[in-house]
C-alpha cells in the first residue's frame, strides 16, 4: 500500500543529484578526488590530512552549496583557506578556488559518461505528471540544468531553482528551507501543502525547518534512522514505492 496520499498534496519539490538521478555518485568521486589530491599536498599549519571518505561526504559535503561544503570540511579538518572569489581560478587554494576544482571535475565526468534516472523516480515522476501534480526541482548544484537535460527530464518542472538561482535571489542554501519555501511559492502553493523529496541529511532538514507538509527521505547512503533523525517523516529506498498500483 502506498504509504502517501498525493492528493493532500499541492506539489512535490525533489532534490536533483541521488534523487532523480544517481549524479550524487558522480559528485561523490568528484569531491573525493579533489579533496584527497589536496590534503596530501597540504603543507600549511597542522591540520587533519588523513584521507577523504564517503562519510566526509554525508557529514559535511552531501547537498550543501558548492562552498559551503568545501567550508564546513576544511573547517573539520583544522585548515583556514582564504574564500577568495566564486571567479578563483581551479588551481587557487581558496575556498572558491576548491569548489571551482570540484565542479570541473564534475563537469567532466557529465559530459564522458552522461546519466540516466532513476528508473523508479521516472515512475513516480509519471504518476504525478499523471495527477497533475505541479513539481519542481531544488538543487544545491549550479549544474542542475545540464544534468536535467542529459537525463532526458527537462521540461517536466514548473521550477528549477539550483545554486545559481540561489544566488541570483540571495537565497541561503540548504539546511536553510528558503529554496524550497521559493518553489513551493513558484508551484502556486504553500510550504504546508507541500512535498519535500531529499537524500540529503541538509536537505531534510531544509524541509523540517520549513514545515514542509510532509519530507520524503531517500536512503541512498546517509541511512535510515539518520534521516529519520533530521526531520524525515518517511524514508524509502527507492521512489518506486511511493506510485501506486496499477
Amino acid at each position: 500500500m502506498n504509504p502517501v496520499t498525493w492528493t493532500d498534496h499541492d506539489s512535490v519539490l525533489f532534490d536533483l543529484d541521488g534523487v532523480l538521478t544517481p549524479t550524487a555518485e558522480v559528485h561523490m568521486r568528484a569531491w573525493a578526488e579533489m579533496f584527497n589530491a589536496f590534503l596530501s599536498s597540504w603543507h600549511g599549519p597542522a591540520a587533519d590530512t588523513s584521507a577523504y571518505t564517503d562519510d566526509d561526504y554525508f557529514a559535511h559535503v552531501d547537498g550543501k552549496p558548492r562552498y559551503d561544503g568545501v567550508r564546513d570540511l576544511l573547517t573539520a579538518r583544522g585548515i583556514d583557506l582564504p574564500e577568495g572569489d566564486p571567479s578563483d581560478a581551479p588551481d587557487l587554494d581558496t575556498v572558491c578556488g576548491l569548489g571551482n576544482r570540484k565542479n570541473d571535475a564534475f563537469n567532466a565526468v557529465l559530459e564522458r559518461d552522461g546519466v540516466s534516472p532513476y528508473p523508479g523516480s521516472v515512475a513516480l515522476l509519471d504518476h504525478l505528471r499523471d495527477l497533475g501534480m505541479p513539481l519542481a526541482v531544488v538543487s544545491s548544484s549550479a549544474n542542475a540544468p545540464a544534468v536535467l537535460e542529459a537525463a532526458g527530464l527537462a521540461g517536466r518542472f514548473v521550477t528549477v531553482v539550483d545554486g545559481r538561482v540561489a544566488t541570483e535571489l540571495g537565497l541561503p542554501g540548504k539546511p536553510a528551507p528558503d529554496t524550497f519555501v521559493h518553489a513551493a511559492t513558484a508551484c502556486g502553493t504553500t510550504p504546508a501543502r507541500s512535498v519535500v523529496v531529499e537524500d540529503a541529511v541538509s536537505g531534510v532538514r531544509a524541509g523540517a525547518a520549513g514545515e514542509f507538509g510532509l519530507v520524503i527521505g531517500v536512503d541512498r547512503g546517509a541511512g535510515t534512522q539518520t534521516l529519520t533523525d533530521a526531520g524525515a517523516h518517511l524514508v524509502v529506498a527507492d521512489l518506486a514505492e511511493l506510485v501506486d498500483p496499477a
